[in-house]
């Protein structure tokens, strides 16, 4: 089977763009296979994977296994809309964006003195919130996701708190880690463990990269994006993560004789000095609970082989 091409949304038709939210729709009412005394507030299937992100969050970030098990994640949760109810399509990927309507906004548009709803310029203009089409902004109360009901969180709490979907844009944050320049310092790194830094922020909770760009330009304090355990609680989480692998892989591709095996970070959180373990290796285990077998990061290092079979329509090349 040739692999699957993931596009951009905003380069998707607008059957494909329907066809795609169709699909979350239908996982939204799927039932769950997460055993209710692990996780007692799980409702669906799209619910398996937040309580997934949620119990493992203290392992899968400022980690050196971040993007491989993201993109592992992703991959699944991409292989569950297509086996479980019938999408045809691949995961498309979104944010960042080198389109001046979405991201990459200048200072006196982030401060709404540009076109669009002041005080928030373009951002929140963008065809990705549109209320047919996209996703819709602050609490989801019209569009493909209207009512959308969050079951778990915020933070670790996956009990059960019924609530609705929440955006809470931040222009500011988004315009300062998602612009195209800090997209080329990230792809500009020359190891792995660089480019990890760079795409985390770390060694610092307090430090950002593309990845607290798109989670907290959408998600802002209030929003579910901008929770560190519940962020896929928003379906824009896999649009978010599906380009920050596209970044990977345009990382990758640059050199993939040396960098489809290079990987290093620490194996527990934060742990840049190495004090509590060693740095991940390609056999370090990768799970996603109850939806995919365990693999390795090995397994994962070509988005053409091993456990996966897609690529991009188009890299970044800088």
């Amino acid at each position: 089977m040739p692999p699957l091409t993931l596009r951009s949304r905003r380069k998707l038709s607008k059957k494909d763009q329907l066809s795609y939210l169709s699909a979350v729709q239908c996982i939204l009412t799927k039932s769950p296979t997460t055993p209710l005394n692990e996780a007692p507030g799980v409702g669906s299937r799209f619910d398996d994977f937040i309580a997934t992100h949620i119990q493992q969050t203290y392992s899968i970030h400022y980690v050196g296994h971040f993007l491989p098990w993201h993109r592992y994640y992703t991959a699944i949760y991409e292989k569950a809309l297509r086996d479980e109810c019938g999408y045809i399509g691949a995961q498309p990927y979104a944010l960042p964006s080198t389109s001046p309507t979405i991201f990459s906004l200048t200072i006196h548009k982030i401060l709404g003195l540009g076109t669009g709803h002041p005080p928030l310029g373009n951002f929140t203009t963008s065809p990705l919130w549109d209320a047919k089409y996209g996703f819709g902004g602050g609490c989801i109360t019209t569009g493909p996701l209207a009512n959308m009901t969050v079951r778990m969180g915020p933070g670790d709490d996956v009990g059960g708190n019924p609530r609705c979907l929440k955006r809470d844009w931040s222009p500011y944050f988004a315009g300062r880690y998602l612009g195209l320049n800090v997209t080329q310092h990230t792809i500009e790194q020359s190891d792995f463990g660089w480019f990890d830094t760079a795409v985390q922020g770390g060694p610092s909770f307090d430090l950002s990269g593309l990845h607290g760009g798109g989670h907290y330009g959408v998600g802002g304090t209030l929003g579910e994006m901008g929770d560190l355990y519940n962020s896929p609680a928003d379906p824009v989480f896999y649009l978010h993560h599906a380009n920050l692998d596209r970044v990977w892989w345009s990382w990758q591709k640059k050199n993939l004789t040396t960098r489809l095996t290079d990987i290093s970070g620490p194996i527990y959180i934060m742990d840049y000095t190495n004090e509590k373990g060693g740095n991940v290796m390609l056999d370090f285990p990768l799970s996603v609970g109850v939806n995919a077998q365990n693999v390795t990061i090995g397994d994962v290092m070509d988005v053409r082989g091993g456990v996966l079979c897609y690529d991009y329509d188009e890299i970044y090349e800088f």
